[in-house]
């Protein structure tokens, strides 16, 4: 990787890497709550929700919310999702995800509480890396890049109080994988992080790896230079 690409990387990251990320971002609702258990109940559903158009992400995700109302915590445990999520209810929530998986998601959540203080230590049980660990929790293939999973486990793990939490202090950064979508592809493709735009596990590893000698304790902060320029330089 040449010198010049990495200062533009570094230049890149900085300037996306702020706040105002926020505004137009499903992070912003996990960003609603101060209590962990608030913040990865939301962080993981809004996440899992993170595809398609911009706009009906955050309707969709912000209609879910008001489901929760104020405490998603609270919601989960109640066990209220069960009448507003049957279980033989197979209409769609939001694209091809219907009401029947979102309860397959709060029951997954309500056992995990039930059973531990966070999902942070629920997750602690299953081998393997962060994403193999919630990819298990979930019952999902951990071959595929899985884009959603691995943007949650970076909000969760990568300190940085302007957009991640970095409240799982129990999981280390340098094992995320970059979430990868059209915009990460792109980029790294015109930067030559990659030679391909294939939307693969082995892709993702090849591009945060690429990004490790740029941001070697914190790869996925080179998420916020990929994402953040493609986004903005369509």
């Amino acid at each position: 990787m040449t010198k010049d690409i990495k200062k533009k990387l570094q230049e890149w990251a900085a300037t996306y890497h702020c706040a105002d990320f926020i505004q137009n971002d499903p992070v912003q609702f996990p960003h609603r709550y101060t209590l962990k258990q608030d913040i990865e109940i939301s962080g993981l559903l809004t996440a899992i929700m993170s595809f398609g158009n911009r706009r009906q992400i955050l309707k969709k995700a912000d209609e879910l919310h008001a489901c929760m109302g104020a405490s998603p915590y609270q919601y989960v445990l109640s066990r209220r999702w069960e009448k507003d999520f049957p279980v033989e209810e197979r209409r769609s929530f939001y694209r091809m995800l219907s009401y029947a998986d979102f309860h397959f998601y709060f029951e997954r959540l309500h056992t995990a509480y039930s059973d531990y203080d966070s999902l942070e230590d629920a997750l602690q049980v299953y081998p393997g890396k962060p994403m193999e660990k919630l990819c298990r929790f979930l019952e999902v293939s951990s071959k595929s890049p899985q884009k959603k999973l691995n943007m949650f486990l970076r909000w969760m793990i990568r300190k940085g109080p302007e957009v991640d939490f970095g409240i799982w202090e129990s999981f280390d950064c340098r094992e995320l994988i970059i979430p990868l979508d059209t915009h990460v592809c792109r980029v790294a493709r015109l930067l030559e992080l990659t030679e391909t735009e294939t939307f693969s596990l082995k892709n993702a590893q090849r591009i945060t790896a690429a990004l490790a000698e740029v941001f070697p304790d914190d790869p996925c902060f080179g998420d916020f230079a990929l994402f953040g320029y493609g986004v903005n330089n369509k």
